[in-house]
C-alpha cells in the first residue's frame, strides 16, 4: 500500500533511501564532524562523542583479548549509564552482536534469556538491585563472565566521591574475581591502523520480545536495520539544525524504543542525550530545565506522572520543541491536558522491536492527527491483511491486518526458523512483517491501530506476556487453572489481571495473600492488580483455556 505523497507531512520523501552503514560507522560519522561535540550528559558531567567512541575502542579491543570472535553474543544488563552507550557500540567493533536485558529481569528470566541466546559475557553495573542478580545467574548458568562498572567512576568527581564515602548501602559489595572483572580493567589500547567491524550485513543486537504463547524470543537486528531504522527516524525531524538537539533520555536504553529513537538517532544527527538512570518526574524535570532539553522521546505513563508532579508548572519548558509518545496507545485526556498544561505539542507514533523500533509517527509540525500513530516513516511500505486469512488483503476500505516492509525489519527470530511462516507474509517480491495489529488508513495517509490480534499486554511502554505470569502463579500449590489479561488502567495504559480456579475449591486461601505470592515471583512491570479466584474459565469447544473469550466477558 502507498501513501498519497500529496498529502504526506514529513519533510523528507516518502520514497526516500538511506544508507547502509554499520553502527561504528555511524558514530564515527558525528566524531569526524566534530569530535568534542557533546554526546552524553549525566548527572552533570558531559562526555563528548571523542570520549565515548575511544571508550568503544578500548573495550572493543579488551573483548578481543579475551578473545570474544565475530558473532559472540555480549549481554548488557544496564540502566541509562554512559558506558551503556560505551558497551554497546564497543561491542559492535569487535564484531560481537549485543543483547539487551531489561534490569527489572528477576533472576530467572535473565537466566532464561542468557541461556537462550548464548551470553558469555555481561556488563552490569555495581549496584545491589543489578549486580545482586546479576551475580546469581553467573553461578547457575553458561555465563562465563560478568564485567562490573562502578558507578561512581561515571559521576563528576564531587558526587562520585560523595556516593564512595556517604552512600555505601547503594553499591553492591562485588567479589572480584577471574570470572567477575572490573570495566576499568576491561579497557585496553585500540591496535594502531585497525579497522572497527565494516560487515553492514552482520547481526548487531538481539532484542527480546513475545508472543501470546512460550517464552520471549529474541527478534534478529543486523546494523543495516538499525542504521536505516535511525536515518529514518532523523529524516522526520523538521527543526534547524540537527546537531543541535538535546533529547531528554529518560527512556531506557534497552528498550528498542529508546535504543533507535534516542541513542541511535543522537548518533546519526549528531545531537546529545540528557539521560538519567531511570524515570522519576522530579529528575527529569530537572534534566529538562538544566540542559534545555528539545525533545522528549517517552510513553504515555512518563506524561501523565509529569501531570501528577507539583512542579511541572513551576518548570521552564521553553526549550521543549516536541514530546513524542510511544510503546502504548496515549490516553486522549492526558494527550490534551500534557498539551493544555506545559504549551509543548505531544505527537503519537508506533513501533515494534521487530522492527527496529520505528514505524510511523505524527509530523513534529504541521498536520497532524490525535488518536492516530500518524504517517509511515520514510522508506516504508505496508499493507492491510484480512484478519482471518493473511494469505489475502483486507476487503477495501476495512481494517485489517497491519504488515511492513521497510529496512528496518527484523531478520527473523533467534534459533527459530519454524517462525518465519507465521510473521511474515509475501507479497510480490517482497517481504511484509505481520504486527498482529488490527489497523485503518485514511485518505491522507494517517494510521489508527484499531484492535489487536496478539496477546500481549501494554504496561507503560513494557510489554508482559500473559503467558509468562501464567507459568508462575500455576506454580502455587492451591492453584488449578489460570488465564492473565489485560485491563485498562488510568496511569499504565492496562495491567495484568489473573483470574484462577483451584484444585480444591473449599481451599482457605484469600486472592489478596495469591496476589501478594505471585508479585514476590514476577518483575516489577508485570505484576496483576487482582488475583480473581473463579468457579471456571472460559473454554473452547476443544477444551483450551479461552483467553479471548475471557477478555470479552471482562471488557
Amino acid at each position: 500500500m502507498y501513501v498519497n505523497t500529496a498529502t504526506y507531512h514529513h519533510p523528507t520523501p516518502w520514497d526516500a533511501t538511506f544508507e547502509d552503514l554499520t553502527l561504528p560507522e555511524l558514530l564515527a560519522r558525528s566524531v569526524e564532524r566534530n569530535p568534542v561535540a557533546p554526546f552524553l550528559h549525566f548527572l552533570g558531567r558531559t562526555y563528548s562523542y571523542a570520549e565515548i567512541q575511544a571508550e568503544a575502542k578500548s573495550f572493543a579491543a579488551g573483548l578481543i583479548a579475551m578473545g570474544v570472535e565475530r558473532g559472540d553474543r555480549i549481554g548488557l544488563f544496564l540502566p541509562n549509564v554512559p558506558i551503556y552507550a560505551s558497551a554497546y557500540y564497543g561491542a559492535m567493533m569487535a564484531g560481537a552482536v549485543v543483547v539487551n536485558f531489561s534490569p527489572l529481569y528477576t533472576v530467572e528470566e535473565l537466566s532464561w534469556q542468557v541461556a537462550d541466546s548464548g551470553t558469555k559475557i555481561l556488563v552490569t553495573l555495581d549496584v545491589p538491585e543489578l549486580y545482586d542478580t546479576a551475580a546469581q545467574v553467573l553461578e547457575n548458568s553458561e555465563l562465563e563472565t560478568l564485567v562490573v562498572g562502578r558507578l561512581s567512576d561515571m559521576l563528576p568527581w564531587a558526587k562520585g566521591t560523595a556516593l564512595k564515602l556517604l552512600k555505601r548501602s547503594q553499591i553492591a559489595n562485588v567479589a572480584w574475581s577471574e570470572n567477575t572483572l572490573r570495566w576499568s580493567d576491561m579497557l585496553k589500547p585500540w591496535p594502531e591502523g585497525e579497522d572497527t567491524l565494516d560487515e553492514r550485513e552482520a547481526l548487531a543486537l538481539l532484542q527480546y520480545t513475545g508472543g501470546t504463547t512460550g517464552r520471549p524470543k529474541g527478534a534478529m537486528l543486523g546494523h543495516s536495520q538499525l542504521t536505516q531504522n535511525a536515518q529514518q527516524v532523523a529524516s522526520i525531524n523538521s527543526f534547524e539544525d540537527p546537531t543541535k538537539e538535546v533529547f531528554m533520555g529518560a527512556l531506557p536504553f534497552f528498550h528498542v524504543f529508546a535504543n533507535t529513537a534516542l541513542l541511535n538517532h543522537a548518533v546519526a544527527s549528531g545531537g546529545s542525550i540528557a539521560m538519567v538512570p531511570r524515570f522519576e518526574a522530579g529528575q527529569v524535570l530537572k534534566t529538562i530545565e538544566k540542559y534545555r532539553t528539545t525533545g522528549f522521546p517517552g510513553v504515555p505513563t512518563m506524561f501523565q506522572a509529569l501531570l501528577d508532579h507539583p512542579k511541572l508548572t513551576k518548570t521552564d519548558l521553553s526549550s521543549l520543541k516536541v514530546c513524542i509518545s510511544g510503546g502504548a496507545p496515549m490516553p486522549g485526556p492526558v494527550h490534551d491536558r500534557f498539551e493544555e498544561v506545559t504549551g509543548v505539542r505531544v505527537v503519537e507514533g508506533y513501533g515494534l522491536t521487530e522492527s527496529a523500533g520505528v514505524v510511523s509517527a505524527n509530523p513534529y509540525e504541521g498536520v497532524r492527527k490525535k488518536g492516530t500513530i500518524g504517517q509511515l516513516v520514510p522508506g516504508t511500505e505496508i499493507v492491510l491483511l484480512d484478519k482471518e486469512d493473511p494469505t489475502k488483503l483486507a476487503p477495501e476500505g476495512e481494517p485489517g491486518e497491519l504488515a511492513i516492509h521497510g529496512p528496518q525489519v527484523m531478520r527473523g527470530y533467534w534459533q527459530r526458523p519454524e517462525t518465519d511462516a507465521d510473521v511474515f507474509v509475501e507479497r510480490g517480491n517482497k517481504r511484509y512483517l505481520r504486527t498482529g495489529d488490527v489497523a485503518e488508513m485514511d485518505e491522507d495517509g494517517f494510521l489508527k491501530i484499531v484492535d489487536r490480534i496478539k496477546d500481549m499486554i501494554a504496561v507503560g511502554g513494557f510489554k508482559v506476556f500473559p503467558s509468562v505470569v501464567e507459568d508462575a502463579i500455576l506454580k502455587h500449590e492451591a492453584i488449578k487453572e489460570a488465564l492473565v489479561i489485560g485491563v485498562p488502567d488510568e496511569y499504565r495504559g492496562e495491567v495484568p489481571r489473573a483470574y484462577v480456579t483451584l484444585i480444591d475449591p473449599e481451599a482457605d486461601i484469600g486472592a489478596d495473600a495469591l496476589r501478594g505470592w505471585l508479585n514476590d515471583r514476577i518483575g516489577k512491570h508485570e505484576r496483576v492488580d487482582q488475583v480473581v479466584i473463579r468457579s471456571d474459565l472460559p473454554k473452547t469447544i476443544i477444551g483450551k483455556l479461552d483467553r479471548k473469550a475471557l477478555r470479552a466477558e471482562v471488557l
